[in-house]
């Protein structure tokens, strides 16, 4: 029942997500897509959900077979999900069995955000960031652990972020693939490539940013529209997943099509494109971005992934935020970087998480 949109001849992805090829996506959803098949590869992992302030969270917990395993908190962002994970989970939990070392395990702990996936949406205002931060401290004291791991990129880098400065006494190590900065009050060295990071960042913000705008004033509004439209809700996400991702412009360069369209059915079947894109009007609007940094003292471990697209700050401003003790520049991957090379955000997770087990 799509209603496909016109386009200019000659015209590709400057417009926007190509008519063509969400045409090619909504014919291999609706004749080749098993969606079957990937509800049994949700199914293999262990779903909870659990009540914290009067809402709904949902959790993936995998844990290892191995007791010592290090708990490890995993936070994804918009327009991510659990998915972004499903290729990580394995060998986080059986190192051994993915060129790791029994002492490499972690126990996984992945909730959906609220208003995210199998998390029921808010029904009440003020479910900002740091709202979340605290919910998932809870969650952690909850299931026990004393001493636990956080890692994070996009919305979940900015919730890590919180999170460990406010429960530095219990979360022992930080790891972000988007670690959060702010311009220095007196200037700080800044090599070329910093430049030409701050460069692409100035650009992604003009040319890109309109997304974070419109869900930071309407989520309502959009939030209507991808309710009530799969295809344009797979336009709108996967769009994003090809301009922030090291794919040279192909999507399926990174990703494969069961990929895309699971993530989007993760915000499809539990109908949360209005109450995800919320997140960004409440945090906009709560003043949470615009408070004074408090600087987090538990180690802090970056992966600095080329092509991450969002935030790319120069380490020296990195490091008056965070007490970084590691800094990983990576040689492929861009924002969904779990997703994108799970072999390398696997093996420097183990890396930096070595030094403060």
């Amino acid at each position: 029942m799509t209603r496909f949109p016109d386009q200019i001849d000659g015209t590709g992805w400057e417009y926007g997500t190509p008519v063509p090829y969400v045409r090619e996506l909504v014919a291999y959803w609706l004749g080749e897509y098993d969606w079957r098949a990937q509800e049994a590869r949700l199914d293999e992992l262990d779903h909870f959900r659990t009540r914290i302030d009067d809402e709904t969270i949902h959790f993936v917990h995998a844990r290892s077979p191995h007791p010592d395993a290090f708990p490890l908190l995993i936070l994804h962002g918009w327009p991510g999900s659990i998915v972004e994970f499903l290729d990580v989970i394995p060998r986080l939990t059986h190192p051994e069995a993915h060129g790791g070392r029994p002492e490499d395990a972690f126990h996984v702990i992945a909730p959906s955000l609220p208003g995210y996936g199998f998390s029921e949406p808010p029904r009440a205002a003020g479910w900002d960031i740091r709202r979340v931060a605290r919910a998932f401290v809870d969650l952690m004291r909850r299931l026990g652990y004393g001493r636990y791991g956080a890692q994070g990129g996009d919305w979940g880098a900015q919730i890590a972020t919180r999170l460990a400065a406010l429960d530095a006494a219990h979360c022992a190590g930080l790891h972000l693939n988007m670690p959060i900065a702010a311009p220095p009050d007196e200037p700080l060295p800044v090599t070329e490539e910093e430049q030409a990071g701050l460069a692409a960042m100035a650009a992604f913000q003009r040319d890109e940013g309109a997304y974070a705008q419109l869900q930071g004033t309407k989520p309502q509004t959009i939030g209507l529209a991808l309710n009530d439209s799969p295809a344009g809700l797979l336009s709108w996400i996967v769009e994003k997943f090809r301009t922030w991702s090291d794919c040279d412009g192909t999507p399926e360069r990174c990703f494969t099509r069961e990929q895309l369209i699971t993530n989007v059915m993760l915000y499809w079947v539990t109908q949360t494109s209005a109450s995800s894109a919320r997140l960004y009007w409440e945090t906009m609007h709560s003043g949470a971005l615009r408070e004074p940094p408090e600087f987090v003292t538990v180690p802090t471990g970056v992966a600095r992934y080329p092509k991450e697209a969002v935030l790319r700050f120069p380490r020296s401003w990195v490091e008056q935020r965070y007490n970084v003790t590691h800094w990983a520049v990576m040689p492929h991957g861009g924002h969904f970087a779990a997703m994108e090379q799970p072999a390398l955000f696997v093996e420097d997770l183990r890396t930096f998480f070595r030094s403060v087990r």
